[in-house]
């Protein structure tokens, strides 16, 4: 099974977060609750934010995409899955410098404001394009669904061969990308299933937390 290594570990990432999306509400008292550091697992801290009633949350840095950003982007784009399949509002500016914003592999995570290094129009495309569940994995006995919509038609994936689900939990937080079995790498990576910075091999597809209605849209 792949692990996060000691040096992959990042820095906090600094988010503000508010308890309501309504930027006027966002300016009455009590509903801003300040900036605050949030490491890794993603999961269970934006698990813990909607819990404590955080609906907006806006991400301090801009937040590159490219393979070759470092493992806080990974970290930070981490934050923005988990954020987008609990129904958070999301503000964050992205940054692409090889053109990967574009690409369409990113464009189920909630849209960023804008796409520093990129022309205006990528992150008008990706915001016009975007609805809930884009890209989505639940778990069945035995086997894993992902329901991919980011390239336009559906594509359905079925995973149950045990070497790919034994790495799918690691990957949900980020993994070695050198420690992945080389068939489970490959196959992932050429399905668009994951993506690779620094090092830091990270899934894709969002849990499924509330399906949308109507269900068919996914």
């Amino acid at each position: 099974m792949s692990t996060r290594s000691a040096e992959l570990e990042t820095p906090a990432l600094e988010v503000e977060l508010w308890l309501d999306y309504d930027p006027a509400v966002q300016r009455l008292p009590g509903i801003a609750l300040g900036v605050r550091g949030l490491r890794a697992p993603a999961r269970s801290e934006v698990t813990e934010l909607h819990r404590s009633g955080v609906r907006c949350v806006r991400l301090v840095e801009p937040v590159a995409l490219c393979r070759d950003a470092p493992a806080a982007a990974a970290q930070a784009l981490l934050f923005v899955r988990e954020a987008t399949s609990q129904g958070l509002a999301v503000r964050w500016r992205a940054r692409c410098a090889d053109g990967c914003a574009a690409s369409g592999l990113f464009h189920h995570l909630y849209p960023p404001q804008e796409v520093l290094g990129a022309p205006p129009e990528v992150a008008a495309r990706w915001r016009d394009g975007y609805f809930p569940s884009r890209c989505v994995f639940r778990r069945g006995p035995g086997f894993v669904e992902v329901r991919d919509r980011r390239f336009g038609t559906l594509e359905l994936f079925t995973i149950d061969d045990p070497e790919h689900l034994a790495e799918i939990e690691a990957l949900s937080e980020g993994a070695e990308a050198g420690r992945l079995p080389a068939a489970v790498r490959r196959d992932f990576t050429e399905a668009g299933l994951i993506t690779e910075q620094a090092g830091l091999a990270w899934w894709l597809p969002m849990r499924v937390r509330r399906w949308p209605f109507p269900s068919l849209t996914v």
